[in-house]
């Protein structure tokens, strides 16, 4: 279900290849749900009007400050978003509410591919978790940055935090081994992307199959769904467009990250028709994340969507 949460915005993604966020709680006021339902319908901009009107009488609700600015993001305009996401900061009465009016704004400079400025804002909800100790939280952020950086082109600096985030990670006190095994396999799902589109001497193959050895181990099972969203994607940059769209297919289909590529792999392969249908489903995606930053410009550009 394609809808955003601000509470979940606190929430950062376990998967590697970020799915749409979980339906909001049903406590959230009637504001929220309402501008919720108009997102889910592709109603942005009557979305967007919901949050401001609550602006006009609650000028520092949290939720409507990070809800216009997620809309603005989703409609390209990220400056006008980046006003409301410093408003949420600004405002924000405690230290969590903060982390996600910064997460906000690292993710509204994640969907102009800007890298430097994600980590910027990343960086002060890292420190929180460090702070705390909350070490896998820690992991998570640094993760998350990492495939912004990556995804944006800027592999290296996306190699240097998905490092950290393994290295945080397995800071966890009393760590078990199957949360050893999900940063492990982490670690070997990134350095193989990152290998694919370095192509450099570093076989993304190798990392492919050690991924694989850490999955079959079966103390992750949640995580084999993502081993053939890894293989299409290096497939992808190594040019073998028939492997990549065979295991892009099966792949999860309401990732709007896997959606894009897949229509990058028709586009390649020729098939204009099939690309132009997965780009859509991919612009029509209205999370605030990873997956949903890198679809959603790249998809509505390809559509010729302002």
């Amino acid at each position: 279900m394609k809808r955003f949460n601000t509470a979940c915005l606190l929430l950062l993604s376990c998967a590697l290849f970020a799915q749409n966020p979980p339906a909001p709680p049903d406590n959230d006021p009637p504001f929220v749900k309402q501008a919720h339902q108009l997102m889910h319908d592709g109603k942005l901009a009557d979305a967007l009007a919901v949050f401001q009107n609550e602006l006009k009488t609650s000028p520092d609700s949290e939720e409507a400050n990070i809800g216009a600015g997620v809309v603005l993001d989703l409609m390209l305009r990220g400056p006008e978003a980046r006003k409301y996401f410093d408003k949420a900061i600004s405002a924000a009465p405690d230290d969590e509410k903060r982390a996600a009016a910064n997460r906000g704004m690292a993710m509204s400079w994640a969907f102009e591919g800007n890298c430097q400025m994600t980590v910027q804002y990343e960086q002060k909800i890292l420190d929180y978790a460090k702070a705390k100790a909350d070490y896998f939280r820690a992991g998570e952020i640094a993760d998350e940055e990492a495939r912004v950086c990556l995804d944006g082109n800027d592999v290296e600096t996306g190699v240097i935090w998905y490092k950290e985030g393994h290295e945080l990670g397995l800071r966890e006190p009393n760590i078990t081994d199957a949360r050893k095994d999900l940063w492990n396999f982490r670690w070997e799902h990134a350095q193989a992307r990152a290998a694919s589109k370095l192509h450099e001497e570093d076989d993304p193959k190798q990392h492919i199959a050690a991924a694989k050895a850490i999955l079959d181990k079966g103390r992750n099972p949640q995580q084999v769904q993502f081993l053939p969203a890894l293989i299409g994607y290096v497939a992808f940059y190594q040019q073998d467009y028939k492997t990549a769209l065979d295991n892009l297919l099966k792949a999860n289909q309401n990732d709007p990250f896997i959606q894009c590529l897949t229509a990058e792999t028709y586009e390649a392969l020729g098939e204009k028709d099939k690309a132009r249908e997965f780009y859509t489903k991919a612009a029509a995606a209205t999370g605030h994340n990873p997956a949903a930053a890198y679809a959603v410009p790249l998809a509505k550009r390809k559509l010729g969507i302002k």
